[in-house]
Order: structure tokens, then C-alpha cells, then sequence
């Protein structure tokens, strides 16, 4: 894909995002969440749909269900500064609850719900040593911290 097309493909992919994202927060305010609480939500789905999933490619929303663990086990690690263990699963607790939302919404199925919830609750505990190996200032080897 050439870049124009690719930056034409990422223009449409957020405008349908930032519609994604506003009917999301509609959507976790009628469950009752605290404005700070929909605030914080928003914020990390905004960052896996228009950061993560446009930084190489133009992944929409939908196709985000299989690159879960790619981004909460090594890319939001190596490029958020803010990465912590709290912020994975915080992250990991934002797009389950997005992709709830997509489903009641008829944007995915009920599998592609299952794989999220199952990948995340499979996969946190190495997200979290990953992390841990991030923050060791012991490991000097890059390659240890992601298993290499």
C-alpha cells in the first residue's frame, strides 16, 4: 500500500473511530460510570484505535480483536510512557468493555468477544512479568525482557 492511500484509509478509519468512540461513551454513561471513569475509558480506547492500530497499518476497530496482546504485551510497554502494570490492566479492562459494547452493537460476534475476554485473561499474567522485566533496571539484555 502506498502512503497516500494508507493516510486516506486512516482519515476514514478515524472519523469512524471518533463516531465509535462518542456512541462507546454514550453507551458507558447509561450504565452509570462516573464521567471520570468514561473519561478514562475513552481515552485508552482512543489511544489502541487511532495510535495502535494506525501506527503501521489502517486496522479498524473490528480487526483490533486480534492485536490485544500485541499491544498491552510489548507495544504499549516500549512506546507509552506511562506504562505500568496498573495501565495494562486498565487497558485490558477499556477494551473489554469496548468490545462489549461493539457487540451488543452488532459491530462483532459473540466469538470475537469470547477471544478477547479469553486472550486477555490468558495472556495478562506475561503482560505483567513483561512489564516487570521493563522496569528492571537488573536486565540489561533488551532480549530477556521480551523472552528472547
Amino acid at each position: 500500500m502506498d502512503f497516500e492511500k494508507y493516510e486516506k484509509a486512516c482519515t476514514r478509519i478515524r472519523k469512524e473511530n471518533d463516531q465509535l468512540i462518542s456512541d462507546f461513551e454514550k453507551w458507558l454513561s447509561e450504565k452509570k460510570l462516573s464521567p471520570k471513569t468514561i473519561n478514562k475509558h475513552a481515552s485508552n480506547v482512543d489511544f489502541y484505535l487511532n495510535e495502535f492500530l494506525l501506527y503501521e497499518d489502517d486496522l479498524e476497530a473490528q480487526e483490533g480483536i486480534y492485536e490485544i496482546g500485541m499491544f498491552l504485551g510489548y507495544w504499549f510497554i516500549k512506546k507509552a510512557m506511562w506504562s505500568s502494570k496498573n495501565a495494562i490492566k486498565e487497558n485490558a479492562t477499556s477494551l473489554k468493555k469496548f468490545y462489549k459494547f461493539m457487540y451488543e452493537h452488532g459491530k462483532i460476534s459473540k466469538e470475537d468477544l469470547s477471544i478477547v475476554k479469553e486472550h486477555i485473561k490468558e495472556e495478562m499474567p506475561e503482560w505483567l512479568a513483561t512489564m516487570d522485566r521493563y522496569d528492571n533496571p537488573n536486565i540489561t539484555n533488551i532480549g530477556e525482557v521480551w523472552g528472547l
